[in-house]
């Protein structure tokens, strides 16, 4: 045991591979926003913007590793974790200029842009954060303090950028403000918050865990430090678990619904020709739509029964009769299958009969054109 626990502490050893002079330099110097660095946001925002347009996953996750917004943030992070004042007034000041950029040209882009919204459920789904995005965060947060206090560098930051999505909420906020929409201004914002929030008290937490130098600073701001973390944590985690709860209730009962529509398509003379699945994290709805003959009352009464066996409740299910009549005629609705059925079988066997025509055709070319072949050999 001894062995295995000594073998265990040398692979995770981090001691020989940290430069922690190296790493500090190289966040401070990319906390700023000006010059190039403005440039290539502004750009990097109409690149995740259009591919939020046209729901492009490729274009977006371009605009991510392009987009130099990491800087800021870890630098918020560090100045938290080594007491230094200075840096954290100038990444908060970069910070707050980061995102209003960012928010300044989604804004515009949605304003000005012909292009209509092809999928507005991928940016529905930077309005709703939850606890697994604290999560990303915070595991993004991890690697990417990592990476830049490694000695030798490789591609890990690209890789947070990506997975932690910092740029596609600030565009969804540029979205909400073009279409006067609180919901996607908010929610988005709440997430690119959480996001950025959690990769900062990452890279405190590593900040302290790697033995970063600390500033000089008293003893009262060294204690003030951990309590505004704990604040933060303590309001930013809260509204995600309520917001995890009902990602998984919505997904339970879209699982549940389908299950329940499977396994119940025909009622007696009718029949479940369609459904919808609306979700919002309160409350579900499973929309119904039957053709056939109308349900009477009993008949829903045993539907709804069933339905509860799934999970699902009366007030939950919605029926739409519109395509059923009343009385159906048992024996027209057999005949009329019947002539469907029909009408079908002479359309295949036509098409039957056109493709063995073609197929007599094309080895009476292929026969004629064997027998033109050894005529030319043996002459």
């Amino acid at each position: 045991m001894d062995r295995f626990h000594r073998y265990l502490r040398r692979i995770v050893y981090l001691g020989d591979d940290i430069d922690r002079v190296a790493a500090v330099a190289a966040i401070k110097k990319n906390i700023y926003f000006r010059g190039p660095n403005v440039i290539i946001l502004a750009c990097a925002i109409i690149i995740a913007s259009i591919g939020l347009n046209v729901n492009s996953i490729p274009v977006i996750i371009g605009a991510m590793l392009i987009s130099p917004v990491m800087g800021p943030i870890l630098g918020f992070g560090l100045g938290l974790g080594t007491n230094d004042t200075e840096l954290l007034k100038n990444s908060l000041k970069n910070f707050a200029v980061m995102v209003v950029i960012s928010i300044i040209v989604a804004s515009l882009y949605f304003l000005i842009s012909p292009l209509k919204l092809s999928n507005p459920t991928e940016l529905l789904a930077r309005t709703r954060p939850t606890i697994y995005d604290v999560l990303i965060a915070l595991a993004g947060g991890v690697a990417g303090m990592l990476e830049n206090s490694r000695k030798e560098r490789g591609t890990v930051l690209s890789g947070v950028a990506i997975a932690t999505a910092l740029m596609p909420p600030l565009c969804t906020v540029g979205y909400g403000i073009a279409i006067l929409n609180p919901r996607y201004i908010f929610g988005a914002l709440y997430l690119f918050l959480i996001n950025g929030i959690f990769i900062a008290l990452a890279t405190f937490f590593m900040a302290k865990f790697l033995g970063f130098e600390s500033a000089a600073v008293s003893e009262e701001q060294r204690r003030r430090n951990p309590r505004i973390v704990a604040a933060v944590l303590l309001v930013m985690i809260v509204p995600s678990v309520f917001s995890a709860i009902g990602t998984i209730r919505d997904n339970n009962f879209a699982i549940s619904a389908e299950r329940f529509v499977q396994n119940n398509k025909t009622i007696g003379s009718s029949y479940i020709f369609a459904h919808d699945i609306h979700l919002d994290g309160r409350s579900q709805t499973l929309d119904i739509y039957l053709a056939g003959e109308q349900l009477d009352y009993t008949a829903k009464q045993i539907l709804l029964k069933n339905a509860l066996s799934y999970g699902l409740h009366s007030d939950q299910i919605v029926f739409h009769e519109e395509a059923a009549v009343q009385n159906l005629n048992k024996n027209e609705l057999v005949r009329d299958l019947n002539e469907n059925y029909l009408r079908k079988i002479q359309e295949l066997n036509q098409t039957i009969m056109e493709l063995q025509v073609e197929l007599a055709k094309y080895k009476g070319e292929e026969k004629a054109r064997a027998a033109k072949a050894d005529t030319s050999k043996n002459k």
